[in-house]
């Protein structure tokens, strides 16, 4: 049974992602919030930015979940916003790489990273998270080259996604439908679609896709009606 590390684990995505794999592999979560314990399924309770990271020794998938969505002006983004998104989306990331490289090279594992849709697609008061997530695509490419043959390295980017993060961009029906009415697909995601793709990236299925940037979008890049 393969062991997959999930930092993020407790919410949204990462929750979702979680619940797709319990059943089929070892989970291992590194967040700051409380899940529930299965018996295959174990939990540090700790802060990646902050906190030393435990030694895992068998590690065939890591998904780094944590984000931020700090959409501002950028007259009132301030340097300090800038720097804590990149800490968040891309140190943290790289944190946690080069912790468990030894062990993702032993097991020729896949590393699920997440962007976002507005690299892409140019939004305003985005520039902060744009930024940050631009720069995990670029850390994903550089790795997957670097790795190549040792470690898979690919990038989910998805719209918003009805999580605990993207809620005060969902707090009311009437907000529900605008949302749904800006993507081609009319709808928005549903984090489990997201962690169906986690799951394919995460198996054996893939093991021909590495430096890659996939969008889940409801068609809002690529599609104009």
């Amino acid at each position: 049974m393969k062991t997959v590390l999930v930092v993020g684990g407790s919410k949204g995505i990462g929750k979702a992602i979680v619940d797709k794999l319990k059943n089929t592999c070892n989970i291992i979560i590194m967040s700051r919030s409380k899940v529930d314990i299965s018996d295959n399924v174990t939990q540090y309770s700790l802060d990646v930015l902050a906190d030393d990271l435990p030694d895992i020794e068998k590690i065939d998938g890591l998904v780094y979940c944590p984000g931020s969505i700090n959409l501002k002006s950028l007259t009132r983004l301030k340097i300090e916003d800038f720097q804590n998104d990149f800490n968040i989306n891309v140190l943290g990331a790289v944190k946690v790489i080069k912790k468990y490289e030894k062990s993702l090279i032993n097991n020729q594992a896949s590393v699920v990273l997440f962007s976002t849709v507005a690299t892409k697609l140019g939004m305003p008061f985005h520039a902060s998270i744009a930024v940050s997530k631009a720069g995990v695509e670029g850390l994903a490419k550089s790795l997957a080259a670097e790795y190549a043959t040792k470690i898979r390295f690919n990038v989910i980017a998805p719209t918003v996604t009805d999580t605990p993060l993207a809620a005060r961009l969902l707090r009311n029906d009437k907000q529900k439908e605008t949302m749904k009415e800006r993507h081609p697909l009319k709808d928005y995601l549903d984090p489990k679609e997201v962690a169906a793709l986690a799951n394919y990236l995460l198996s054996d299925e893939s093991k021909s896709i590495s430096g890659q940037v996939f969008p889940i979008d409801a068609g809002i890049i690529s599609l104009k009606l």
